[in-house]
């Protein structure tokens, strides 16, 4: 299978796997071309504004309708809001990585729920998931019509086939599959441990965040976006096809693969971006500059720069500042915090954050760096500093992130990671 992308950020993008699939001139025509069905795909109302407003149509060997009844199974660990089995704490928290599965698992078996907020039936609000899989889908199918998808790999490269075609990404990488989507995930031929992180966001798109003062460039450009080209599946059998919806997963039988879509035109699709190409912006002259200067995505909440959710990013950079201490200051914040490591050291927490595991600082719990960072910080030489082979990233939102049962039962919870404040000294001396 050949990947193909096209570039842009929310382009109204026109593909045929088939020539002549596509209608020239009329959305939907009597007949659609080549005996295919015609079916939007909306993931907004209908009648919101133009420049919000996200549909695709597609051109496919059936349509969407064609399944059996569905029946609800057992989630697992796949949680969904509300996240209310335990009482949150505002104690910091922090995990060691999920092991990799030892019998066969796929995708949908291998999803466990750490943490989220909000309530997926007013749409508002994100769960937290570590996905980790040692095979592909098969001849599975899911959709998720409570959110789109945010996935940002750790270990391990995977192929998502959807109905709209083919991505592959990897560590270093994210790929972002729209709320309602049909598809499968399959792992490399070379890879046989898959883990990472998935954002379920339940609120408002992922969009690019605005500038400001910074101007027309910088942060993630929306050329460096990719977004696949029509590809199609026609193959007749038995297939299973797993919906989540209203927080529950749903199965139903099917006799195709509904991947069968042969072209489609619109701005309601899944892409990929490769966090290697996001342009870092940072003080040049003092002080810290707040963490928002990293952010990637963002998903707007009603209240205007106060985000239902922010996928932010710390790549490698220099820091380039004078009188400036380097790592991120000690901090209380309105916003709640998880944060996961893809590869490399953290620069504030440089042991026990670790790749595939994630720490979580809530509404107003204190956090920042540990004893050896902030006394390494405070005496080293200001100049110009290049950090290097590192990528973590963080999920934040408005709302308090509540951590799963699960999670906070899990051997991998760290109960001593408050430890590495408790040797910062007493220094003044008034």
């Amino acid at each position: 299978m050949e990947l193909k992308y096209q570039t842009g950020f929310g382009n109204d993008f026109a593909t045929e796997a088939v020539e002549g699939a596509l209608p020239v001139g009329r959305n939907s025509p009597q007949r659609a071309p080549l005996g295919l069905y015609a079916e939007q795909f909306s993931g907004t109302a209908f009648t919101a504004p133009r420049d919000h407003n996200k549909r695709t149509w597609t051109y496919r060997i059936r349509p969407s309708v064609m399944h059996k009844p569905f029946e609800q199974i057992d989630a697992g660990r796949f949680e969904s809001s509300p996240f209310n089995k335990l009482p949150t704490t505002p104690n910091q928290l922090r995990w060691d990585p999920l092991p990799i599965p030892t019998d066969p698992t796929d995708l949908i078996d291998g999803v466990t729920t750490i943490a989220g907020n909000g309530d997926l039936f007013s749409q508002t609000g994100i769960a937290i998931h570590i996905y980790a899989f040692n095979k592909g889908m098969g001849d599975r199918y899911f959709y998720n019509a409570d959110g789109e998808m945010l996935f940002v790999p750790e270990k391990g490269r995977v192929g998502f086939l959807t109905e709209l075609g083919l991505i592959q990404a990897g560590p270093g990488e994210i790929v972002c599959i729209p709320r309602g989507l049909k598809f499968k995930v399959e792992p490399h031929p070379d890879d046989r441990e898959l883990r990472g992180y998935i954002c379920e966001n339940y609120g408002a798109h992922f969009k690019l965040p605005d500038l400001g003062p910074i101007g027309a460039n910088g942060l993630a450009n929306p050329r460096d976006f990719e977004t696949p080209v029509a590809w199609y599946e026609d193959r007749e059998g038995t297939f299973e096809q797993i919906a989540k919806f209203g927080g529950n997963l749903w199965t139903c039988e099917i006799d195709h693969s509904p991947l069968d879509v042969v072209a489609w035109h619109g701005n309601y699709a899944p892409y990929k971006y490769d966090l290697k190409r996001f342009n870092t912006i940072g003080s040049i002259s003092f002080d810290h500059p707040d963490p928002s200067i990293f952010t990637v995505l963002t998903s707007p909440s009603g209240e205007a720069g106060v985000a239902n959710c922010d996928f932010v990013i710390f790549p490698d950079r220099w820091l380039v500042a004078e009188d400036t201490f380097r790592p991120p200051w000690y901090h209380r914040n309105v916003m709640s915090e998880y944060m996961g490591l893809i590869y490399g050291a953290y620069d504030a927490k440089e042991e026990g954050f670790v790749p595939g595991g994630g720490s979580l600082h809530n509404q107003m719990s204190a956090h920042g760096p540990d004893l050896d960072a902030f006394e390494k910080a405070s005496n080293a030489e200001l100049a110009p500093q290049k950090l290097s082979g590192t990528l973590a990233f963080m999920f934040e939102s408005r709302y308090i992130i509540r951590p799963t049962k699960y999670a906070m039962e899990t051997s991998e919870l760290q109960h001593e990671y408050f430890e590495v404040w408790q040797r910062l000294n007493k220094n003044f001396g008034g």
